[in-house]
């Protein structure tokens, strides 16, 4: 028995024994996702679950051992998605600090620092947000303008930031401030990690077309930052940004991939089957059928992706053909929910929320880099057309 064999066996054992019934049902919605922090209510079975996972570090698998993570290579990363795809289990934490903070510490931060931060991010224990984007600093986002002053031992932030998603959910933020204003649009940026429970930072909320109001506004008034907090070198922090761009871009472009119900489970219960047992609806059916080819061909992509940049040749400009290509897919699995609901999907309520996910659906391809800056990056980086 080859040693991803011997692997495959004890994880799907180990899965098949640990993993609640209950974490291996579809994510109805946004309140069946575990995304820890200092005050996250959770289940008893996603407590259960959570617990376990991280305790064996498949929270993030292939992160190194001594900061949390599993220490899997990207062939045993690989298999125990699979095992965990078998059974439907679902993802026991997701969070900005596995999908965009991590990933960029694990590059420019130092040993303290990666020890200081990942090992809660990998329990759970710390949420984080995105302190990016500003009000007059949204796609040109090397225009931002919050001041970092340097006092002596720490530093002092003020400004704002916009679309900062779950702010007011969140317990740190990485975020970008201009610690030169001296320095050209790109220089003098600096990537600090701010606490954001200290009275110098509020948020407030920003309600959507949806209902919900995923997004925030994120004021620093004086708000302290440890000087041990920068992370990479002071006015460089442009590199940090772009490379962790990166990983949201492929993050968003996820969501393609499907976590939630099946477009295809909600058309036959809604709609029913034919006497063949297939989809009632034939042009129904022909398009669920077309957006399920689709999604198998994006997550073949976001396969190769991934193993291209194990191997060293990083993820560049292809994280923006996944954020596009991600988003769209997204966007036609709600409209195909919407189609296969009907009238019922005008109602607006507790108990069928169908036009609320479809209207937040809108926002995918604005956030992470509106899809136009996307298609200008892959028609010049990937393609090489020309620009004019």
């Amino acid at each position: 028995m080859s040693d991803l064999e011997g692997f495959r066996e004890e994880t799907r054992a180990w899965l098949e024994a640990n993993c609640p019934e209950e974490m291996r049902q579809p994510i109805g919605s946004e309140d069946d996702i575990v995304w820890g922090g200092r005050n996250c209510q959770l289940s008893e079975p996603q407590k259960l679950w959570l617990d376990r996972m991280a305790a064996k570090g498949w929270t993030v698998p292939e992160w190194p051992v001594e900061y949390g993570g599993g220490g899997l290579d990207k062939a045993h990363a690989k298999v125990l998605r699979e095992e965990m795809k078998r059974i439907k289990a679902r993802p026991p934490l997701q969070s900005f600090g596995i999908w965009m903070l991590g990933p960029a510490l694990l590059k420019y931060g130092t040993h303290e620092q990666k020890l200081e931060h990942l090992p809660p991010i990998t329990r759970g224990e710390i949420r984080w947000a995105q302190g990016y984007s500003e009000p007059n600093a949204g796609s040109d986002l090397a225009a931002i303008m919050t001041k970092c002053e340097d006092k002596g031992d720490h530093y002092l932030v003020n400004g704002q930031k916009i679309w900062t998603s779950y702010a007011d959910q969140a317990d740190w933020i990485f975020a970008l401030v201009r610690t030169d204003f001296a320095a050209k649009k790109h220089e003098g940026i600096s990537f600090i990690l701010v606490d954001m429970g200290q009275p110098g930072v509020t948020t407030k909320p920003i309600k959507l077309i949806s209902g919900k109001s995923p997004f925030c506004e994120t004021f620093f008034d004086d708000a302290r930052a440890e000087k041990h907090n920068v992370v990479g070198d002071l006015n460089k922090g442009w590199s940090v940004a772009k490379y962790l761009l990166t990983h949201e871009r492929e993050m968003i472009g996820g969501m393609g991939s499907g976590a939630m119900r099946p477009a295809g489970d909600v058309a036959v219960q809604m709609i029913g089957k034919d006497e063949q047992g297939r989809l009632a609806d034939p042009m129904l059916r022909t398009d669920i059928t077309r957006l399920e080819i689709d999604g198998l061909a994006f997550m073949a992509t976001m396969e190769r992706v991934a193993d291209e940049a194990k191997a060293g040749q990083g993820v560049g400009a292809n994280s923006s053909m996944l954020k596009y290509f991600g988003t769209e897919l997204n966007k036609r699995r709600l409209e195909l929910m919407m189609d296969s609901v009907g009238q019922d999907g005008l109602e607006w309520g507790a108990d069928n929320d169908a036009a609320a996910h479809w209207l937040r659906t809108k926002g995918n391809s604005i956030e992470g880099g509106t899809s136009e800056i996307q298609l200008n990056i892959i028609s010049k980086r990937i393609l090489e057309l020309p620009t004019s």
